[in-house]
């Protein structure tokens, strides 16, 4: 179905922005309550429409990313983003059926005859907050879990890339009606409204701070909140890998969008002897990979100018601190973009802001341990983050990492990938988020649960009604105490 207004909304001041989101807001609230249990086959539609307008529209998302990052590879918009999406849909859309359909529980003899099922529900309208760095995947991986569910969906994109947010909005409004998706811009007021607005859930990504404000204002309406945080995720080398097996894994992951990737490496555990190969090995396997930083359209700018002077007032504040910085290359970046090569920082203690917060860039510290207990204890006593990555071939240590450390997710042997396995849920844990998307457990999170208990004619609880010195009652009563 095509959008029947002919509004175009992406410019708007601040009055009109705000007028519009709310004016959205109830639209979708009167048509969810005119549609409270969506079929199948209309949700089948819905995510069939999604496809299509993905396909359809994939290079001017990729165009759109590009100007909004200044420069943005294609190639990781593609992988990272479109196909990740596309291949979220074909997943959903061979397993809704059984997903939907309520499920039998069991019982008690106590309580018969009676039966007792769980139907899923749709909630009702969902609110979806979008960051800068993934803007089509982390608007639309939520939103397929939304319209499975039956939801009515508004995402708010971020200020950061309106190109990409005009283009997304465009392209839905091709497919969907606004009371049944909508597009939402604007700067940080426009997010404040949209988080304080009583949606029946709200999931929100980006930085720790942020979702501190968001839970806040949803907490004023009870509304349930699903926050993607991000956070330090640490990546431990064991002594037994060689580095020529892994480098370049960690390399790519992170190197991927600059290292703009919530779940990306943030800093590098590994035994003290093999601190200087690593170095080496890293800026080799980078230039091989990278042969340059400026125009190279396989690596993609820091977003702007602002997140830029922030990377190198970090390296500024950890090199004054006493720390060593070797960036991989010393090209000159000439090339009108905000492109940044990596840098390997060495010598670091916990009293530099590198250490401190989620550095979301291509900076990497290097922290040598001594005992593999020390690494494990260094990562126990900070933060749980969104994604801890393990690089060992020994089976015991695997089993011993994955029960004694705590994160949203975990890697073996690789980094990053975790996050595109369309089985596996994706969420964080204390700082670093709260709930799941992703696979079935997106469906139940867009979904209420609801138990249903079903009696027959026949009243088999008479028995057990007052007065409870009846011989009946208490003989049941020392039945159940059994």
């Amino acid at each position: 179905m095509t959008a029947s207004s002919t509004e175009t909304p992406w410019n708007l001041d601040a009055d009109a922005a705000l007028a519009r989101l709310n004016r959205l807001f109830k639209a979708q609230q009167q048509a969810f309550a005119g549609e409270p249990m969506p079929p199948l086959a209309s949700r089948r539609q819905h995510l069939q429409t999604l496809k299509a307008l993905l396909l359809e529209h994939r290079d001017r998302i990729a165009q759109a990313i590009n100007v909004d990052f200044t420069a943005r590879s294609t190639a990781e918009t593609l992988l990272a983003e479109i196909i990740p999406c596309i291949e979220q849909v074909d997943y959903v859309l061979k397993r809704l059926s059984r997903w939907m359909r309520p499920s039998r529980r069991h019982v008690s003899l106590q309580f018969q005859p009676a039966r007792a099922r769980v139907v899923y529900q749709p909630l009702g309208v969902v609110g979806i907050m979008v960051p800068f760095n993934y803007p089509l995947n982390l608007a639309v991986e939520p939103l397929i879990a939304a319209l499975a569910a039956g939801n009515r969906v508004m995402i708010k994109m971020s200020e950061f890339t309106p190109h990409i947010a005009a283009v997304l909005g465009e392209m839905l409004r091709q497919g969907f009606d606004e009371d049944r998706v909508a597009v939402v811009t604007g700067e940080a007021d426009i997010a404040q409204a949209f988080s304080a607005l009583p949606f029946d859930h709200l999931l929100f990504t980006g930085s720790i701070p942020v979702g501190r404000h968001v839970m806040r204002a949803a907490a004023n309406n009870l509304t349930p909140v699903t926050l993607e945080l991000g956070g330090k995720s640490p990546a431990i080398i064991a002594d037994d890998i060689p580095l020529d097996d892994i480098i370049d894994r960690i390399v790519f992951a992170k190197s991927l969008n600059a290292g703009q990737t919530c779940v990306a490496p943030d800093y590098v555990l590994l035994p003290r002897a093999k601190v200087g190969p690593f170095l080496e090995a890293y800026k080799t396997t980078f230039r091989r990979l990278y042969p340059t930083v400026s125009r190279n359209p396989d690596y993609t700018s820091i977003v702007n100018q602002r997140n830029y002077q922030r990377l190198q007032d970090w390296l500024r504040d950890a090199e004054e601190q006493g720390a060593h910085i070797e960036p991989v290359s010393d090209e000159v970046i000439d090339d009108g973009t905000w492109r940044m090569a990596p840098h390997l920082v060495t010598n670091v203690t916990d009293t530099m802001t590198i250490m401190q917060e989620e550095l979301f860039g291509p900076i990497l510290p290097v922290i040598p341990y001594d005992a593999l207990d020390d690494a494990l204890d260094f990562v126990s006593h900070r933060p749980r983050p969104l994604a801890l990555y393990l690089f060992t071939y020994d089976r015991a240590l695997q089993e011993r990492v994955m029960t004694r450390t705590h994160a949203g997710s975990m890697a073996i042997n690789e980094a990053v990938l975790q996050v595109g396995i369309d089985d596996l849920p994706f969420g964080g844990i204390g700082p670093s988020g709260m709930g799941h998307y992703h696979a079935h457990e997106g469906f139940l999170t867009m979904s209420k649960a609801k138990p249903v208990l079903i009696k027959s004619r026949l009243n088999g609880m008479r028995f057990i009604y007052p007065p409870y010195s009846r011989a009946i009652p208490q003989w049941l009563l020392r039945w159940l105490l059994r």
